[in-house]
């Protein structure tokens, strides 16, 4: 499939799938005029990369953990290693510290909503 097509079909930009494969966490063909043209499971692959970026990896860690997991559930990949689970641990550390950061912050607002309520 073209990049338009691929972009209409995981709502993510155009501007974002080259970025993605200048970090090399995407990969294309290219036709012999130089279009990009992606297979079936890159719609799986964007959309796990978009799962992880909303979890809050960046674009580099992500190419350092992807290549140790599976596209079509996220699983550990045959190739994955306890590094991959010490790297997602760490991520997954962090996620927990800024749930906890935003309940405490949503307790703040809410006390500031009961006192202003009166």
């Amino acid at each position: 499939m073209k990049i338009g097509e691929l972009s209409h079909r995981t709502g993510v930009s155009v501007r974002s799938l080259r970025y993605y494969e200048q970090k090399c966490i995407l990969a294309s063909d290219r036709t012999a005029g130089g279009h990009r043209e992606y297979p079936e499971a890159a719609v799986d692959r964007v959309i796990l990369i978009q799962q992880l970026l909303a979890a809050g990896l960046s674009g580099d860690k992500i190419a350092s953990v992807l290549p140790c997991m599976r596209d079509h559930d996220g699983g550990p990949a045959e190739t994955a290693t306890p590094w991959l689970v010490d790297q997602l641990e760490a991520e997954r550390s962090r996620i927990d510290r800024s749930i906890e950061d935003l309940r405490y912050t949503r307790e703040v607002l809410d006390q500031v909503i009961a006192t202003a309520a009166g």
